[in-house]
């Protein structure tokens, strides 16, 4: 008969030291969505800060216009004085959607808490725009800020599936007409290796706009050089990209004022006034 042995320590449940006080870590939860929030600036004076909320009435107005004819409107606040600027800055606060547009002069476009009013600032220039995106934004999008580039001789070394993608983009520039559909190329779904994403980018150059829209994570829209092509891409509330596009379009529709958020915006704008009032 064979000796008994006994099974090997070590091994199955209960086997190993457990630490009683050891803390499970978890992987942080998104956080930080924008939401609206009802905020009626505290007024002393009614008369004293009538210019802002006559000027306010007059943006309700045009919201309501513009959601109904598509419309837009610009008023000039560079006359108004401190306690009036004060209020109306206040009151209409900062939205989502904020662009950089390069050019002469250089403008700084900032949506208000209420979708289609928006700030335009810049050298000799202090204005309010109401539409689904400020003018600018639309004259400027592809002027050169790096020039766009036509492929010659061999492509660099890792550039692979780029030179289709840019053919397509740049037929597609060139037919796309306003009204027709956007055209999207979602590089999340395609192959690419990073040259081609380098390479496409050179090909392509960069345009005078750039606009970050904020929510629920990041939204990041570059124009390119190229008539009605922009880089689009969408971050999580980490900052890790999850989505990643070319959309051939005048202008993406996350970075556009639809008509019912400039139908709201103008209900919102009265509540304030008569809150205010």
């Amino acid at each position: 008969m064979t000796s008994f042995h006994l099974p090997p320590t070590g091994f199955g449940p209960g086997s190993q030291p457990t630490d009683e006080d050891a803390d499970l870590a978890y992987l942080a939860l998104p956080s930080g969505m924008r939401t609206y929030s009802t905020h009626v600036p505290e007024v002393a004076d009614a008369v004293q800060v009538a210019a802002a909320t006559g000027l306010m009435a007059r943006i309700a107005a045009a919201c309501d216009a513009c959601a109904r004819t598509g419309e837009a409107a610009v008023f000039d606040i560079s006359d108004l004085d401190e306690a009036n600027r004060r209020l109306l800055a206040e009151t209409m606060g900062q939205g989502e959607v904020s662009m950089r547009l390069r050019g002469v002069p250089a403008l700084m476009a900032q949506e208000s808490v209420f979708a289609g009013v928006w700030s335009v600032a810049g050298a000799g220039a202090d204005r309010i725009e109401v539409g689904p995106v400020p003018a600018a934004a639309l004259a400027r999008a592809f002027a050169p800020f790096r020039q766009a580039l036509t492929p010659t001789g061999r492509k660099p070394e890792g550039v692979v599936n780029a030179p289709a993608l840019l053919a397509e983009l740049i037929e597609k520039s060139a037919t796309w007409r306003a009204g027709d559909e956007p055209h999207v190329i979602n590089l999340s779904l395609l192959p690419h290796t990073e040259e081609d994403l380098v390479w496409l980018d050179r090909m392509l150059g960069e345009g005078a706009v750039t606009i970050l829209s904020r929510g629920y994570g990041n939204c990041r829209i570059t124009a390119t050089a190229t008539p009605n092509v922009w880089r689009v891409q969408f971050f999580n509330s980490m900052d890790t990209l999850i989505l990643d596009t070319f959309e051939v379009t005048t202008m993406p529709l996350v970075a556009l004022a639809a008509r019912e958020d400039l139908e709201d915006s103008a209900a919102r704008i009265l509540e304030v006034l008569e809150a205010i009032r």
